[in-house]
This record gives C-alpha cells, sequence and structure tokens, in this order.
C-alpha cells in the first residue's frame, strides 16, 4: 500500500511538471538546456524542448499510474501497459532527440 501511494505521488508530481511544460512555463527538464552554457540557452529555441519534456513526463506519469494501479489491483496485465509506456517513452525520447539535432 505504501509503494502505491509513493507511485501515485510520483504520478501526480510527473503530470503536474508535464502540465506546465506544455504551457511552457517553469524549469525546463531537458538534457539539451541543462547543459547548455549561459550564452546557448539565450539562443536556444525552448519550445521543442518544452514539448519533449511535457511528453516524455506525460508518460511517466502513465507508467507511475499504472504502477500504483497494479499494485492496488493485482491484475497482472498492467504489467505488460507499464512495459509498452516504457518502450514508447525511450522510442519517443530517442527519436525526438534525434529529430531535433537534424534541425538544428
Amino acid at each position: 500500500m505504501v509503494f502505491a501511494v509513493i507511485c501515485g505521488i510520483i504520478s501526480l508530481a510527473a503530470l503536474v511538471i508535464s502540465i506546465r511544460s506544455f504551457q511552457e512555463k517553469g524549469f525546463l527538464f531537458n538534457n539539451a538546456y541543462i547543459w547548455a552554457s549561459r550564452e546557448e540557452r539565450e539562443k536556444l529555441d525552448k519550445k521543442p524542448h518544452y514539448r519533449q519534456t511535457a511528453v516524455v513526463f506525460a508518460m511517466i506519469c502513465g507508467v507511475f499510474a499504472c504502477m500504483a494501479a497494479e499494485i492496488l489491483l493485482e491484475t497482472g496485465w498492467l504489467l505488460a501497459v507499464e512495459g509498452v509506456l516504457v518502450a514508447a517513452m525511450l522510442v519517443y525520447a530517442i527519436k525526438s532527440s534525434i529529430d531535433q539535432e537534424k534541425g538544428a
């Protein structure tokens, strides 16, 4: 039960970050922004990075929501949903990073 609550809290935190990123507000949780120098940050087009961050955090929200539900319901099939979400998140993050590099 404790782990379900922890997963639920992480899911809600990821949802808040995702919503804020879709609104292009708040800190930009993106490696391209975090590791950029001060001059590069000022020149950087943040819109695609905010979108990438928002989508990834939305998927993280889904993964942790499924984890919480699986802990509470013990269905078994939610583990497969978690795996699909994690795989989709990895593919999206890699593909969008490559696309952003091509566009730069």
